[in-house]
């Protein structure tokens, strides 16, 4: 668990992360996380069952309901201590190999659970900050094929 390598590799060779209780409010810091993913490259699905787009991208009401032809390669974790068991349960379904579970959101059984299935945890860890610390480069493209998205500033997007 918080194996910083094993973090830096995740963050480098993704391409899609689901971020779970992502929220359309842009006081939250899921929503600027996401904006910040979806900054620097990354394909971003939005995860919460009261929402159908955050940040003009398709929302999902769980993990498990992301189509199974969409491979997520790191799943970031906004919901209190008390809901990581079933999100813990979507992922080790859905064979995704790395979770994040943020600031804040510790749970060592669950994660324990996790790390047994093989899939790497970041436990009370930021997905911003460690990629900044770690000066992962932006990606090029977005993995959607898009083309590039738009640059994150103090101001907001440029």
């Amino acid at each position: 668990m918080n194996e910083p390598d094993r973090f830096r590799r995740a963050l480098e060779e993704a391409e899609t992360i689901a971020v779970v209780g992502c929220s359309p409010d842009p006081a939250r810091a899921s929503h600027a996380i996401t904006r910040y993913l979806l900054s620097q490259g990354y394909r971003v699905i939005p995860v919460n069952p009261n929402h159908s787009a955050i940040l003009g991208q398709r929302c999902y009401p769980s993990v498990t309901e992301i189509p199974a032809g969409v491979r997520i390669d790191i799943v970031d974790v906004f919901r209190r201590p008390e809901h990581v068991a079933g999100v813990a349960d979507e992922v080790i379904a859905r064979g995704v190999p790395f979770v994040v579970l943020q600031l804040g959101v510790v749970d060592s059984v669950s994660a324990r659970r996790l790390e047994e299935r093989g899939v790497g945890v970041a436990m009370d860890r930021c997905i911003l900050v460690e990629h900044e610390r770690l000066e992962i480069p932006p990606k090029s493209r977005n993995a959607a094929g898009k083309g590039p998205v738009p640059s994150m500033t103090r101001q907001g997007t440029s």
